[in-house]
């Protein structure tokens, strides 16, 4: 059984408001854009920042294309944290699926 599970881009529209959301793409990427209310975290800073990830929420991870944020959920999930979930296809299949992206803050 996998330590995580995959969120496609419209359950995760729905769940926004009670989840923990975590970008883990780099600065030249997050800067075109964001999901409205992602906590931004690169990847190679996920071992450093576990305590961000301390939530009584599920906490969702995307990154570009959901490499990187399936390597974040597998890393976390050895730490022992639960209710991870990867978004599948990550930002590319969010904004292709005509959702929004905002300008970080």
């Amino acid at each position: 059984m996998s330590s995580f599970q995959n969120m496609g881009p419209d359950e995760l529209k729905g769940r926004l408001h009670e989840v923990l959301l975590i970008d883990v793409r780099g600065p030249s990427e997050t800067s075109r854009g964001i999901i409205k209310g992602a906590k931004l975290v690169p990847l190679h800073l996920v071992p450093l920042s576990i305590d961000q990830f301390k939530s009584d929420k599920d906490i969702v991870i995307y990154c570009h294309s959901g490499a990187r944020s399936a390597q974040a959920c597998h890393f976390l999930a050895g730490q022992g944290l639960t209710g991870l979930y990867n978004l599948e296809g990550g930002v590319m299949y969010w904004a292709g699926s005509g959702l929004p992206l905002v300008a970080p803050e």
